[in-house]
């Protein structure tokens, strides 16, 4: 597969990969997009087709919003007519109620957005679809946008980040250097510039620093609900002495790898799945921008 000019640590990185680790590599964007289970409930809105929901979720969602019907294996919200504010602060009302009556967990306080089309770009420019709860889109099974930033060393090592075990998602388990979902109101330039300083203590000197790689959509069923992402990738190439210092408690180490240590960590499913497609990505990308 063939890459993009990529910078020389990037190049470094692959170089130390083996053929089979690269087809490891390759299996992961196969098998980035599952179907979502046969019992599941599609959300829609008009024509617009917001989330997955399984059974359990979809009712206890038709009990708390209004105008809601099934019909043919969907539950349709009848609110395509509404502005995109009334159909946030419905949707956003809904979920108040579900989480009060403990059906969504981990309650952040932070809106993410949902933007028409099945794929879809953020655009700061164009009005979402709606907004709400981050918490809410696992649960509807929405898709949602996140940042993930490879961070290499000048001589083909990664930095990589452990999550906090207190983190209501994948606790304990690998990431990228920084990796985190684009809020409300944000740009993706301004989202990869806040999480580097939560997570890893990096000052980005300018958005210059960092080398889109393309984006890719991971989509898989969890205890939670189904969770549907667009990945938005970056390289970044990190200054030799720079160690990652976590600011908001959500990483608990970190660690420089090199190719073969995170292939091995990787294949021991000690990655999140998320993560590892964003690896992948960072260095063999299947969808260049």
């Amino acid at each position: 597969m063939p890459l993009t000019i990529p910078a020389a640590q990037v190049r470094a990185f692959a170089a130390a990969l083996a053929a089979p680790e690269r087809l490891a590599l390759e299996t992961l964007w196969g098998n980035a997009r599952q179907k979502p289970p046969v019992d599941c409930v599609t959300l829609r809105c008009g024509a617009q087709i917001l989330g997955q929901l399984s059974p359990d979720h979809a009712r206890a969602l038709a009990a708390v919003l209004p105008h809601c019907v099934f019909q043919e294996g969907a539950l349709l919200w009848d609110a395509a007519h509404e502005s995109p504010v009334r159909r946030s602060a419905q949707l956003q009302a809904a979920l108040q109620r579900l989480r009060d009556q403990g059906h969504v967990q981990g309650w952040r306080d932070e809106a993410f957005c949902f933007w028409p089309g099945a794929d879809a770009s953020p655009d700061a420019q164009q009005a979402a679809f709606l907004q709400m709860e981050r918490a809410g889109f696992r649960f509807l099974g929405m898709m949602n946008h996140a940042v993930h930033i490879n961070g290499f060393t000048s001589d083909g090592r990664m930095w990589c980040g452990q999550r906090s075990a207190s983190k209501a998602t994948d606790p304990g388990m690998w990431d990228n250097v920084t990796a985190g979902g684009l809020a409300a109101n944000e740009t993706l330039a301004s989202c990869a510039q806040r999480e580097l300083w939560e997570e890893a203590g990096y000052h980005l000197q300018g958005p210059e620093q960092l080398v889109p790689v393309g984006r890719v959509r991971i989509s898989r069923a969890t205890p939670t609900g189904w969770h549907d992402e667009m990945l938005h990738v970056f390289n970044l190439a990190l200054p030799a002495d720079f160690v990652p210092c976590n600011q908001d408690g959500e990483v608990q180490s970190f660690a420089c790898l090199s190719a073969p240590e995170v292939m091995a960590r990787l294949s021991a499913g000690q990655f999140t799945a998320d993560a590892a497609l964003a690896f992948a990505q960072g260095v063999f990308p299947a969808n260049p921008p």
